[in-house]
């Protein structure tokens, strides 16, 4: 017999270490506490992350936005119907016919 309590006093905490239950109880609590507050801190650090990349890409889509707007007036000035006109007449050497030039077919 004194065998077997010679194991189970092996197997025994320490009084020292040994935790009442509202001990136990606040120290999950704590260590609750500790895991959501660093879950807190990682969730801001992502939003502002995600937020600077959010701005970065409006600054961009403006660029952008600005450049299809000169795009725009670029093609405007390249297919305006003068300067095809001019560019007709000053390259291919073509020209208006004149009225006795112009022939109309019957159908």
């Amino acid at each position: 017999m004194t065998q077997g309590r010679s194991i189970t006093a092996r197997l025994a905490w320490p009084s020292a270490l040994r935790l009442n239950l509202p001990a136990l109880l606040l120290l999950m609590l704590l260590l609750a506490c500790l895991g959501s507050a660093m879950a807190v801190i990682a969730v801001s650090h992502l939003t502002r992350e995600e937020y600077a990349a959010l701005q970065q890409l409006e600054r961009e889509q403006q660029q952008l936005q600005t450049e299809w707007g000169q795009l725009l007036l670029e093609e405007s000035a390249w297919s305006s119907p003068a300067r095809i006109e001019h560019l007709a007449v000053e390259r291919l050497e073509m020209r208006l016919p004149g009225v006795e030039e112009v022939e109309v077919i019957q159908p």
